[in-house]
């Protein structure tokens, strides 16, 4: 049986969890795998990570430009859904549906789903996947950006976005936390503060220009934007970035990359690693040079749980990357993670 909300139900102040990653960002390997239609506009732009854009009176052949997804007005019974691949698998605390410039075409109502399928299934197996409701049913506005608190504990690898009846929504971002599969890490080095393999970031002096979960995101660093940047400090002090490790480890070679960061690069950097309550120097006050990939190789043989960066005494760092070895009881627990219903 569908359970309907009532208006307003699931529209909450989303708290802390617009603060997590966009699990489905297309940065992160999210993708748009299926729609059942797609007849005025492509179901792709769900997942673009710009704001939307609208140039009203903009016309094609399929009708008026829109940055979105629509679909044709619905004439029998059923309902509009589209299937996104998580970039980075993991569980989810809250749904973005966006549907900005969406005025008289916007679906009243709209629901999400999710499954869990490791590996690499083909688009037959997720259809045909055991699907799990993440946001029942609920109330959406038009050119709104409608928010869904989420309660659910599972791994989720791919949602599906309903729109009940039919309509266009611009932008689906899911909020939520990385659970990596850790059969693939083995003994084998890994980036301890990569996103993808459930580094989080915890807190920044300064976010000014730019989200600083950039600096732990996949890939190389597209442009000045794509990073952790603060505003120009005007006071004494300098900034930090704290960043909560995947697990347990050692860190033996650390990369600060301030590829793009030409004219605001910081002047120096170091890292000071937590274990605990103990708190070790990693990489003491180190100079730095703009428009530069850094790598050091460390001196440690300690264990740590977070590290905070250092950077003096402003400016901008493209990625961050901490490579070392869980500990044996750090990888166990991820295993416990991965392996929870």
């Amino acid at each position: 049986m569908t359970q309907t909300l009532e208006p307003g139900d699931h529209l909450v102040d989303p708290g802390h969890w617009r603060t997590l990653p966009d699990l489905a960002a297309r940065a992160l390997g999210g993708a748009v795998l299926a729609a059942n239609d797609e007849s005025f506009a492509e179901k792709e732009s769900l997942i673009r990570p710009y704001p939307v854009v609208h140039q009203p009176h903009t016309f094609g052949h399929k009708g008026q430009l829109y940055d979105g997804w629509e679909t044709r007005r619905r004439r029998e019974s059923g309902h509009d859904w589209a299937i996104v691949r998580l970039g980075i698998p993991g569980t989810v605390s809250g749904v973005v549906v966006d549907t900005a410039y969406f005025t008289g075409n916007f679906p009243p109502r709209i629901s999400v789903d999710a499954c869990r399928l490791d590996g690499h299934p083909d688009l037959t197996e997720i259809l045909e996947a055991d699907w799990r409701p993440l946001v029942p049913v609920a109330e959406a506005k038009g050119d709104s950006v409608n928010e869904y608190a989420v309660r659910d504990t599972g791994r989720c690898t791919h949602v599906r976005l309903n729109m009940h009846p039919d309509g266009g929504i611009a932008r689906l971002r899911v909020h939520g936390t990385p659970v990596p599969d850790p059969s693939g890490f083995a003994d084998l080095p890994l980036d301890l503060a990569a996103l993808a393999n459930g580094a989080t970031v915890t807190g920044a002096s300064n976010a000014f220009y730019s989200n600083p979960v950039g600096a732990i995101t996949p890939g190389l660093p597209a442009s000045q934007a794509d990073g952790w940047e603060t505003a120009r400090r005007r006071e004494p002090g300098h900034e930090w970035l704290d960043v909560r490790l995947a697990g347990r480890g050692t860190v033996r070679v650390a990369e600060l990359d301030t590829t793009h960061l030409k004219h605001n690069a910081p002047g120096w950097a170091s890292l000071e690693a937590h274990d605990g309550e103990t708190a070790f120097t990693l990489l003491p006050r180190t100079k730095l040079q703009p428009d530069t990939p850094h790598r050091f190789v460390l001196d440690n043989d300690r264990p740590a749980t977070s590290v905070r960066l250092h950077i003096y005494p402003d400016g901008g760092m493209a990625r961050l990357r901490l490579y070392g070895r869980l500990t044996d009881d750090a990888l166990a627990e991820m295993r416990r993670r991965f392996d929870a219903p």
